[in-house]
């Protein structure tokens, strides 16, 4: 039998029109039946965080301060002409206008497809970000020895 088409990504980017395109790749993989991993790093974790919006996480003061202004999936903005936080909410009204899958509906096609998240360990630690502090579909935290050696024998994006 066949080895199963594997896609690793490497999401590193808070940016909403970035993580659009995780997970629009993710799913779209998924869906066609690859084996697909994302290992959330840095920004790329406000993806993955249970809260959605702003919250003060971790112990130490500068920790906190990052998280709060990082947010969550409810506060990405686009990486270009933001307009103070307005253009994620006129952009996910031009998609549903086009009838194009928002980042919301394929954040969850990308976890009922099955999509493997990873969080980075490195990156957490940073954040002071503890495990508890993900959603649950999250399957594992992950030094990037282990997720290069689960990549391996497949495509690997940075995003």
């Amino acid at each position: 039998m066949a080895e199963k088409n594997k896609l690793s990504i490497i999401s590193m980017s808070g940016d909403f029109d970035k993580a659009i395109a995780v997970f629009t790749l993710a799913s779209g993989a998924a869906a066609v039946n690859y084996e697909v991993n994302i290992f959330f790093t840095f920004w790329g974790l406000n993806s993955i965080k249970k809260v959605g919006g702003r919250s003060f996480l971790g112990k130490g003061i500068l920790a906190r301060f990052f998280n709060f202004l990082l947010g969550g999936r409810k506060n990405l903005p686009l990486s270009r002409l933001n307009f103070g936080g307005l253009s994620p909410i006129l952009m996910t009204g031009m998609m549903k206008g086009k009838n194009v899958a928002t980042f919301e509906e394929l954040f969850a096609a990308s976890k009922a497809l099955g999509v493997n998240f990873y969080a980075c360990e490195m990156a957490m630690h940073v954040l002071e970000l503890t495990r508890e502090d993900f959603i649950p579909e999250v399957k594992a935290v992950l030094g990037v020895a282990s997720f290069l050696e689960m990549s391996q024998g497949g495509q690997t994006l940075f995003i």
